[in-house]
């Protein structure tokens, strides 16, 4: 081969190699962001330590509110949210129900720490919601607690961003493909907009609101169970089913269902002519959830087949638990049918709270039932722990 055909192939040949090096690097960075993001949000450490002895799952306040602050101060410092280490917390929707836990937590209790730490968070990311694949419903989760602490003190800079992002997203056209297909975003952006509709008494927020949740609702709602499905590649029965041939509905999922209606009620006006229709569905939904727990107080993660899931999951049960001690508090449940269920689920958990603080037995980031490690925890099922433990405080406080 001719001596300048040989140069010219050696530096296509580097420049090739070039290319493939700085496709690999990139692609180890997608890779390794996605697994920060990951790993950022929990773990499941082999030796865990003991189980915490001195915890009361007695339903009495000073009971409920040692085991809350023992997991929040745990928490807190894991991910470095109390200034003790470096800090792993981020603006990922799988931080965005620990915001919430933790403000809730605070305000029942009057422990500063937890809403300190969500204020410092707040101002870290300079009030902003992530914004790379608009309109994901995942990525207006943060807007809760940012909103929630605008309604505390009227700081403009803590609206703006988020009122910017939901103004945004009810002013894109409708596309073919639902802007919620999964039923996990019925907790991430509809309590941003119930919260904007709340604050600045403009009723678009909710006309937007109600007309995805029926969309949503149409596709992944099944009448007959009164459950979500996670999203539609769980509708087709004969591929996607439980060993004993039942639907598959996620734990998990319908747990962020609930709680995104809680959040929709709390915040909804009295007399608005959509809230009979989102009270009923409230109701029937944990009506079967209810008649589904199994008898040591936890839920599995695949609701229709506790059998094939030995391991109590605690991330669902948590938010079931709020959602039933929610409806008890507000006169939507009748207390003495349902006071006994969330009793065993808060038992349960509680039991599950290590010496440390950490709180096991919750599934890893997923998207359908699956298997997990005892020590599993994750911040997303801490804040629906917080969530449920301040809703049983105040549950016990307003019926002694």
């Amino acid at each position: 081969m001719d001596r300048n055909l040989w140069k010219r192939a050696g530096i296509l040949a580097v420049a090739m190699g070039l290319c493939n090096v700085a496709m690999a690097q990139k692609t180890s960075a997608a890779n390794n962001k996605a697994d920060i993001e990951k790993t950022a949000s929990g773990d499941s450490p082999a030796d865990p330590g003991p189980l915490a002895t001195g915890l009361s799952a007695e339903l009495k306040s000073k009971d409920i509110r040692a085991a809350m602050k023992k997991v929040n101060d745990w928490q807190l410092g894991y991910v470095g949210l109390s200034g003790s280490k470096e800090p792993r917390y981020n603006q990922q929707w799988t931080y965005a129900a620990l915001y919430d836990g933790l403000l809730a937590y605070s305000r029942d209790t009057g422990d500063q720490s937890a809403h300190d730490a969500v204020l410092r968070m707040s101002e870290k990311f300079d009030w902003q919601l992530l914004d790379t694949r608009f309109p994901h419903a995942d990525d207006e989760a943060l807007g809760h607690a940012y909103l929630d602490l605008y309604i505390e003190k009227k700081d403009s800079v803590r609206l703006a961003a988020t009122r910017g992002v939901m103004e945004r997203l009810i002013a894109r056209p409708d596309e073919t493909k639902p802007v919620w297909w999964w039923c996990d975003a019925l907790y991430m952006a509809p309590p941003t907009l119930i919260r904007m509709a709340k604050i600045t008494g403009d009723h678009k927020y909710i006309d937007y609101m109600n007309h995805e949740w029926d969309v949503t609702t149409a596709l992944l709602y099944n009448k007959d169970e009164k459950l979500y499905y996670r999203d539609d590649r769980f509708l087709d029965i004969a591929k996607q089913h439980e060993a004993n041939g039942k639907p598959v509905f996620w734990s998990r999922g319908d747990g962020w269902v609930v709680a995104g209606l809680v959040n929709i009620l709390e915040f909804m006006p009295k007399d608005d002519p959509a809230r009979p229709r989102y009270e009923q569905q409230f109701k029937d939904m944990v009506t079967k959830i209810a008649s589904l727990q199994p008898a040591d107080g936890l839920w599995r993660t695949g609701l229709l087949d506790a059998e094939a899931y030995k391991m109590p999951e605690i991330s669902g049960s948590a938010f079931f638990t709020y959602a039933m001690a929610y409806g008890i508090n507000h006169g939507l449940l009748d207390r003495a049918k349902f006071e006994p269920i969330v009793r065993k689920s808060w038992t349960a958990m509680v039991a599950h709270i290590y010496a440390d603080g950490r709180l096991g037995n919750i599934q890893p980031v997923g998207f359908a039932p699956d298997k997990f490690e005892p020590s599993s925890s994750y911040v997303y099922g801490v804040g629906a722990f917080l969530l449920a433990g301040t809703e049983l405080d105040r549950m016990v406080s307003k019926h002694k």
